[in-house]
């Protein structure tokens, strides 16, 4: 920070706290008592009247300049600040807008994602009678070839027993052949 720029803010800086005193009690007070002094001392022959009004005078004068000085500048100050304010309100203002176009994307988004949700489920769903109906085939199928292998089996027994027949029968026929 330069010089110039430390001198000025040591110029508001103090400035803004005479402002701040000039509008205290503690100032209200102070004055009143040096108005009454100041009056009183004509009154003691420690000064003429006019001598006293006219250095009275000079002094509230010099006072009054310096005070408009200083609450022009605690104004212009103020004023600086405010237009920062505004800048930086505006600013929200903007990012406000951009939250709300961002939400009202993410809503868009959401609803998106609830219908693409209700989608599958219809598509869980119809998988899930899918499987189901291959379960029932499944069971239907193994029931068919339970009985499949049933009838398989009962059918070899018989042809097992129609060939140990046969075969008892061949037997019989060669030793009634043998016989004759």
């Amino acid at each position: 920070m330069s010089i110039k720029e430390r001198q000025k803010k040591v110029l508001e800086k103090g400035a803004a706290n005479i402002t701040k005193w000039v509008g205290s009690t503690t100032s209200v007070v102070l004055h009143t008592i040096l108005f009454i002094v100041s009056f009183i001392l004509p009154y003691l022959g420690v000064v003429s009247f006019e001598r006293m009004l006219l250095f009275l005078t000079t002094i509230v004068s010099l006072e009054a300049i310096y005070l408009s000085i200083f609450i022009q500048m605690s104004i212009n100050m103020n004023n600086q600040n405010i237009e920062i304010i505004q800048e930086d309100i505006e600013e929200l203002g903007e990012d406000i807008e951009e939250i709300s176009e961002d939400i009202e994307e993410l809503g868009e988004d959401i609803e998106e994602i609830g219908e693409d949700i209700e989608e599958i489920q219809k598509d869980v769903d119809e998988i899930q009678k899918d499987v189901d109906e291959i379960q029932e085939d499944v069971v239907e199928i193994q029931e068919e070839t339970t009985e499949d292998e049933s009838k398989e089996n009962k059918e070899s027994e018989i042809l097992l027993s129609i060939q140990a027949t046969l075969l008892h029968l061949q037997k019989e026929i060669e030793q009634l052949k043998h016989k004759k």
